[in-house]
């Protein structure tokens, strides 16, 4: 871990709950990271599983929603200009709007669990003026997981919390391949439903 790293993570545990959230809403470091120190912190019993969990969810949310509004009400201008500085290229929202475009409101589900798209997805939904309520329950519904395994994972690492990147690959794979399916088959049923219209 970097002495920044360690120097940010140090102020939000000292915020308890609301750091997580903090952490996840600004993402100034990676979200897994934030996530499992939480865990750690529950292993310290200084937070308990729930509070962290609703905490996440709560932040990682709001993270989402953030950029969601930026595409929503700044467009694709706007994001090329000052995306940057929230760790977002232009060939990240060129691939996020290939996803979006081909498989629908569906992919921001699936999305969440797959590299490079999993923050920039959010963009093309706004610009596309995606139903926030819609946008939200996706987003949610991707979210819970994600911050269970790594809450799950950090807590159970306890003082190795900084290996917990390492201690999920085991479960990246199989939950990139079930999300994959689950958008595939979301864009299929999509698809019957316009031709038989």
């Amino acid at each position: 871990m970097t002495a920044y790293i360690n120097t940010v993570l140090d102020f939000l545990s000292h915020l308890g709950y609301f750091g997580i959230a903090l952490g996840l809403m600004i993402e100034v470091i990676p979200s897994e990271i934030v996530l499992g120190y939480g865990g750690y912190m529950i292993a310290q019993g200084h937070i308990n599983f729930f509070g962290a969990l609703i905490a996440g969810i709560i932040g990682g949310t709001f993270s989402q929603l953030f950029l969601y509004w930026a595409g929503y009400y700044g467009g694709r201008p706007f994001l090329e200009k000052y995306g940057k500085y929230v760790l977002i290229r232009k060939h990240h929202i060129d691939i996020a709007e290939k996803w979006f475009e081909k498989y629908g409101a569906g992919v921001i589900f699936s999305a969440r669990f797959i590299p490079v798209v999993r923050h920039a997805i959010s963009i093309p939904a706004g610009i596309a003026k995606m139903s926030m309520s819609k946008f939200t329950l996706y987003t949610v519904a991707a979210i819970i997981p994600w911050s269970i395994l790594f809450l799950y994972l950090g807590n159970v690492l306890g003082k190795n919390w900084s290996h917990v990147k390492e201690a999920a690959a085991p479960y990246a794979t199989p939950a990139i391949f079930v999300a994959i399916i689950i958008g595939v088959i979301y864009y299929l049923v999509k698809r019957t439903k316009k031709t038989a219209k």
